[in-house]
């Protein structure tokens, strides 16, 4: 690992403050990754997260903290049914190199530590780096006596039992050699193909088990794992060995712990002794001599991952000669003899079949590419969004063309490279009316994406309006998942959101549909009747009109209070005819353009809601079927209460509306810049200028940590 500073030198005080959070992220993510197979970001992102620890620690090394992720390895063990079990030898992780200068860098710090001569070879074994979960085996008289997951490197959990069901680890060592205590490490993994089916199973089992209790099936409340190493993870930690029985686990081993004795004098001489008593070793396991033969093997490696059985993120390199890895030992959580060299986004080659136009509840045209499905990084590629207009043009994809693909940090899949832009063939004409409604689609000055004009005379813009209203953020109704309103407006049921209110008349009719039982009706119905006296700023915000999301729609009925006022105001702000009209509008605009977070545009799209006699019709159906109470904001007595509270940088466990929404309930002012009126700064990742001009006014900043203390107090 490289001790480059960041070229972003913070201060000194924002550097303390930086690795203050970094601590908090990495030590979460950790926690998610090791602790309960759960991430939330990728590898790429948790190893960048890393590096910029570790650069701002070389840059002020004063500032290391007693919690650095520097001095950890994996996550500690919480209480778990499968019990604690202790590491004799600690199970350390190692460094990460990302370029070949860095490997080169690795190879010249070894040569420099031991005071090697120039030419003195220096042989390093390489081989692929599985994505899998780390497991000891304790060997004793050869028989297998306990298995032990990693966990933070001292303490592991208890899996011997579910072990035992893993072919591939034997229960005895078999030779004449093996030492009376011998722990042999490397990594429990699932290959691509049993991930795939495994997933594919869950998917039926709770398809099963939704139609034995009658109730609808929505695939999007089934849990599934998320990659080969959270299903490998999820399957070795079960309670129940019975459960890891019928997954299908595999196991190669890398390294040993604790042994009695340590059968060779290099590492791979030892490898190929464990290999032969039973246990098997990475197919790509070689001996290198060269930096040439390293950067030679990476490259072979690399360019057969995706053809191979499981999912790897690299290639592990570790000094061969075992009286040199004694010598060079370690440094805080890895070893200095040994240094992963980790893969970029994987990439892959496919056809482009055609591409489909969806029409989003803003009336957003996205050109969506339909893919022959292709395996990119353990999962199955068939979809990949295009974005826009623009981005089409910059790629020249036309249905049939051969294209790169690659799953930016592992994840989401992007069009990276046209590998057939030069054939002779016409372009994609990009379409000038809405594939739905068919009224013209435009692009407004300024922006990018085409969207239809038709507002909700366009039915796709009507069913995802639809599915927008009943989402989390706005009514929140259970039960109407995204199947469950094309189902119904397919049926004529739902038209507006008004008709979610009227389906209890149509009891009978759902109840006679498949898949809907006496119980998952009379509970859609309950959820739905449950929301009659909606928050009246959530009921705004899930009619989706545009520019007005949670924060303004809160905003807003905080001035106005009850609904039709908001609308009154809207109306008048927007009236052209007139000289009284106009004297009233100027009025109207300037109350709402006062208001802290509403400006033009937000005023522009409420009048031009309110100008079309179909949203009003929508308006005044809704209103007869709901009652939503004038709007209050409920405030608590707090620290910050009368303050002005600026949330900036990327918020970990919360929304950015969700935290607003918290200072307004502490009787604070959430603001969008920083100012001399600001008095506190909640800061996440990525805060930037903004902290920067914080110290220069002096302002008060703390992280979301210390935020989530004040709202405990709150109570």
């Amino acid at each position: 690992m490289t001790d480059t500073q960041p070229d972003d030198l913070p201060t000194e005080a924002e550097a303390a403050n930086e690795l203050m959070r970094l601590a908090r992220q990495i030590h979460r993510a950790n926690r998610l990754y090791h602790a309960e197979d759960a991430p939330e970001i990728t590898d790429a992102e948790y190893d960048a997260l890393v590096r910029r620890n570790a650069a701002l620690e070389a840059a002020f090394p004063h500032l290391v903290r007693p919690d650095s992720p520097s001095n950890k390895v994996g996550h500690e063990i919480a209480a778990s049914p499968l019990g604690k079990v202790p590491h004799e030898v600690r199970m350390m992780s190692l460094d990460n190199a990302f370029a070949d200068d860095e490997v080169a860098e690795f190879l010249a710090r070894v040569r420099r530590f031991l005071s090697l001569p120039a030419d003195e070879p220096v042989a390093v074994t390489a081989e692929d780096k599985i994505d899998g979960l780390s497991c000891s085996l304790r060997y004793e008289q050869g028989r297998l006596v306990r298995a032990a997951t990693r966990g933070d490197g001292q303490v592991g959990e208890d899996v011997t039992a579910n072990v035992a069901h893993i072919p591939d680890i034997v229960q005895q060592l078999h030779g004449d050699d093996v030492p009376e205590v011998f722990e042999v490490r490397g990594e429990v993994y699932m290959e691509k193909a049993a991930f795939l089916a495994l997933n594919a199973e869950l998917m039926d089992e709770a398809r099963a088990a939704a139609e034995a209790k009658g109730e609808a099936f929505d695939d999007a409340r089934v849990r599934q794992f998320a990659n080969p190493r959270n299903a490998a993870a999820g399957s070795l930690r079960q309670k129940d060995a019975a459960v890891t029985a019928k997954r299908p686990l595999r196991f190669w081993a890398h390294g040993w712990g604790a042994a009695s004795h340590v059968p060779g004098t290099s590492q791979h001489e030892v490898i190929r002794r464990i290999e032969s008593w039973g246990l098997p070793v990475s197919p790509q396991f070689r001996l290198c001599h060269s930096l040439e033969e390293m950067l030679a093997t990476y490259g072979a490696i690399r360019d057969a991952r995706a053809a191979l059985a499981f999912e790897i993120d690299g290639v592990v390199y570790k000094i061969d000669r075992l009286d040199w890895q004694e010598r060079l030992g370690f440094v805080a959580k890895a070893p200095r003899w040994g240094l992963a060299h980790k893969f970029p986004a994987e990439r892959a080659e496919t056809v482009l079949e055609a591409i489909d136009i969806q029409v989003g509840r803003t009336g957003k045209l996205t050109p969506v590419g339909r893919l022959r499905p292709v395996l990119v990084g353990g999962v199955t590629v068939t979809n990949v969004t295009l974005h826009n207009r623009d981005e089409i043009a910059r790629l020249g994809v036309r249905p049939g063309d051969r294209i790169v693909l690659q799953r930016a940090g592992d994840v989401i899949p992007q069009v990276v490279d046209n590998l057939t832009r030069d054939e002779e063939r016409p372009a994609f004409a990009f379409p000038e009316h809405c594939p739905q409604c068919h009224s013209e689609a435009v692009a407004e000055e300024g922006e990018v994406d085409v969207r239809c004009t038709g507002g909700l005379v366009c039915p796709a813009q009507r069913t995802e309006r639809l599915k927008h209203f009943v989402s989390r953020p706005a009514l929140d109704i259970e039960g109407l998942g995204e199947k469950t309103i094309d189902e119904f407006f397919a049926k004529g049921w739902l038209e507006s959101p008004a008709d979610i209110f009227r389906l209890r008349k149509r009891r009978e009719e759902i109840l006679a549909l498949e898949g809907w039982k006496e119980k998952s009706v009379d509970n859609l119905l309950a959820a739905v009747e449950n929301k009659r006296c909606p928050d009246a700023a959530r009921l705004l915000f899930g009619l989706g009109i545009r520019h007005v999301g949670a924060v303004t729609a809160r905003d807003l009925l905080k001035r106005f209070t009850t609904l039709p006022d908001l609308r009154a105001v809207a109306e008048a702000a927007h009236a052209k005819e007139g000289e009284a009209a106009a004297e009233a509008a100027s009025e109207a605009y300037a109350e709402l353009v006062s208001i802290d977070g509403v400006g033009p545009v937000v005023v522009e799209a409420l009048g031009d809601f309110f100008h079309e006699e179909h949203n009003r019709q929508v308006w005044d159906d809704l209103l007869s079927e709901v009652s939503p109470p004038p709007y209050v904001v409920e405030t608590k007595a707090s620290q910050v209460s009368g303050k002005t509270v600026v949330f900036t940088g990327k918020l970990e466990t919360m929304s950015r509306d969700e935290a607003k929404a918290q200072a307004e309930r502490l009787g604070a002012k959430a603001a969008g810049s920083v100012s001399a009126k600001t008095d506190l700064i909640v800061a996440g990742p990525g805060a930037g200028s903004k902290l920067k001009k914080a110290a220069e006014l002096g302002i008060a900043v703390i992280d979301e940590a210390a935020w989530a203390e004040i709202v405990r107090a709150a109570g």
